[in-house]
């Protein structure tokens, strides 16, 4: 099984099989069909079941869209971590919203998520960031993402140069290094039908709680 984050899931309920999880009477929560969902990925995807394809908006309002891995989901929304000064931390905290897409293949599955965008809080990356490998550590430091380089010998001389200034002691968390919640607003389940007949359930978030509608494909 993929290599994940021990309490990636922690806060959501998961059932054990989706078979009372139908697109006919779906689940009033849709956190906890995500859940199932994922369980289910995480033991046929090959790669990183936690991929999801991030979409932005620049200042121009022309759109990105990048692969980023899931390392948090609440009830709060969907976490992910980066720099803060890339081209993608820039236009979450200029346009403030976003739109997420899980491809799981093996299942010919996928979620969609748009909402509005918060950032983590510091106690939040800290933790997040402590539990990362020391050379991912590191690497945040050396990395200056998104901006232009020479070539592969600048960067590895960069990282020599981190690696040498932190020495065997702890790297700290840098502070243009952060997380990103996407809360959503939507979320829709799509599920892979023959003939192109797929079906799809959108969730959307009231007051209330959410409202579930059926689409056609």
């Amino acid at each position: 099984m993929p290599d994940l984050p021990s309490d990636l899931l922690a806060k959501l309920p998961i059932q054990q099989s989706d078979a009372d999880i139908d697109f006919d009477h779906p689940p009033e929560d849709p956190f906890q069909w995500f859940a199932t969902w994922f369980v289910q990925a995480q033991h046929s995807e090959v790669n990183d079941p936690n991929a999801m394809s991030l979409a932005t908006v620049d200042a121009d309002g022309c759109p990105n869209v990048r692969t980023v891995l899931l390392k948090g989901v609440d009830q709060g929304g969907f976490v992910f971590y980066t720099n803060l000064t890339s081209a993608k931390g820039q236009e979450l905290q200029s346009a403030r919203y976003a739109a997420l897409n899980f491809h799981w293949k093996s299942v010919r599955r996928q979620v969609r998520v748009r909402g509005a965008v918060a950032q983590v809080t510091d106690a939040e990356a800290d933790d997040y960031f402590a539990t990362r490998p020391r050379q991912s550590q590191l690497g945040a430091w050396a990395s200056q993402q998104s901006q232009p380089i020479s070539g592969r010998l600048a960067l590895e001389a960069a990282l020599a140069d981190t690696t040498a200034q932190y020495d065997a002691g702890p790297v700290p968390r840098p502070p243009h290094w952060s997380g990103f919640r996407v809360v959503p607003t939507q979320i829709e389940f799509w599920q892979d039908g023959a003939y192109r007949l797929h079906d799809r359930i959108q969730f959307q978030r009231v007051e209330q709680g959410w409202t579930r509608t059926r689409l056609f494909p």
